[in-house]
């Protein structure tokens, strides 16, 4: 594992990239794309996704400055059959986040507490009030789908197959 010598920044923090499906086709974008977000090489050790046929999945632990999550995440959307999170730890200067997406339902971004909840903004929570109008079914809906349970309803079964796959850790300082 190389360490950049470059500058330290002031805030790190530390997250993973979970690819929890990928075309074997993707594998060498997917990997060039994280490389470019952060700044260095990277070797990720794909195994088989058991739970579609043709894909598969890997793990990248990360630790870099405050907002690569963000940075992880925009790299790899968009791109066709591939299902991905991101997470970014909370720091004392930032909340955490988590990203996710699938091929259906697009990218879904939520703030996290530090044991790894969604926290859903006040503004965002009043928003959904308003716009349902007492309505408590809608209400539940719109809960839901700010808390990403379409998403984790999703990516469950990609995450449950890849109990066990081996983890790389990746430190980048600068």
């Amino acid at each position: 594992m190389s360490v950049a010598t470059q500058r330290t920044p002031r805030h790190t923090t530390r997250g993973v990239v979970f690819i929890h499906g990928a075309p074997t086709a993707l594998c060498p974008h997917v990997t060039w794309a994280i490389e470019a977000v952060l700044d260095q090489r990277i070797a990720l050790d794909w195994i088989p996704q058991p739970i579609l046929p043709r894909t598969v999945r890997t793990e990248l632990s990360w630790t870099a400055a405050v907002g690569t999550g963000a940075e992880l995440a925009s790299a790899l959307r968009g791109w066709e059959g591939l299902r991905y999170e991101v997470t970014e730890d909370p720091t004392a200067v930032s909340d955490g986040a988590r990203w996710s997406y699938t091929p259906s339902l697009g990218i879904h971004h939520t703030m996290t507490s530090v044991n790894g909840d969604a926290v859903i903004q006040e503004d965002r929570l009043r928003d959904a009030m308003i716009r349902v109008r007492g309505d408590a079914a809608a209400l539940q809906d719109e809960i839901d789908l700010l808390l990403g349970v379409p998403w984790d309803d999703e990516l469950e079964p990609f995450r449950y197959a890849g109990d066990g796959a081996p983890v790389r850790w990746l430190h980048k300082v600068g």
